[in-house]
């Protein structure tokens, strides 16, 4: 599949109904979930492999693996409401992923290993740090990480992971924001972001 035509099928996929902004659901734009996760497929991360998806929300990541060929993909979020809209859209894309409701707040035992996980965590506008047990979680249980994470975040994640990965490239891009909640006031606002892959040592 062409980046243009996995970033049409994603563009597709249907939201959050009503979204927390305590865990700061926001949807992933086609665009870059297309560009992250076409970036994973060509660094051979995704196709025939088994991917997990933490903190998946409504399984724009996910279910894009799914489309690359990912051998079995998972998708783990704290959010049922998040995740029966996820389901819905898997059904729609034609995409078989299983989804697991399960709050991620560091390592996640009852999660098996993967080959890859695919993230776009919590940047921390809320919580402080919410991103670390998304970190952990997923050294946990895969070799290989990709996540997406505020601009900024490379020097701080490196030192956190340094004794358990290494980051391997830095992608800079940016995720477009729409009026989501009470507290915006613009209609979209742009934040750079930073795609992130990491490998665990060895």
């Amino acid at each position: 599949m062409k980046l243009r035509h996995l970033e049409m099928k994603l563009s597709s996929l249907a939201g959050f109904t009503d979204p927390s902004p305590a865990l700061e659901q926001y949807l992933t734009p086609a665009p870059l979930a297309a560009r992250f996760l076409y970036t994973a497929f060509t660094q051979g991360d995704i196709f025939e492999k088994e991917v997990c998806d933490l903190g998946c929300g409504t399984g724009i990541l996910g279910i894009g693996a799914a489309l690359l060929g990912a051998k079995q993909v998972t998708g783990v979020d704290a959010d049922p409401s998040a995740l029966k809209v996820a389901a819905d859209n898997a059904r729609q894309a034609g995409v078989t992923v299983l989804w697991r409701e399960e709050t991620i707040t560091g390592p996640v035992p009852s999660l098996p290993p993967c080959d890859t996980v695919i993230m776009n965590p919590p940047f921390g506008a809320q919580k402080e740090h919410a991103d670390r047990p998304f970190l952990d979680a997923a050294l946990a249980i895969a070799d290989t990480v990709y996540g997406i994470f505020n601009a900024g975040s490379l020097a701080f994640i490196r030192r956190y992971v340094q004794n358990r990965g290494t980051i391997t490239d830095s992608i800079r891009s940016e995720i477009r924001i729409r009026n989501t909640f009470a507290f915006h006031t613009r209609d979209q606002v742009e934040i750079p972001v930073e795609i992130l892959i990491i490998r665990r040592n060895t």
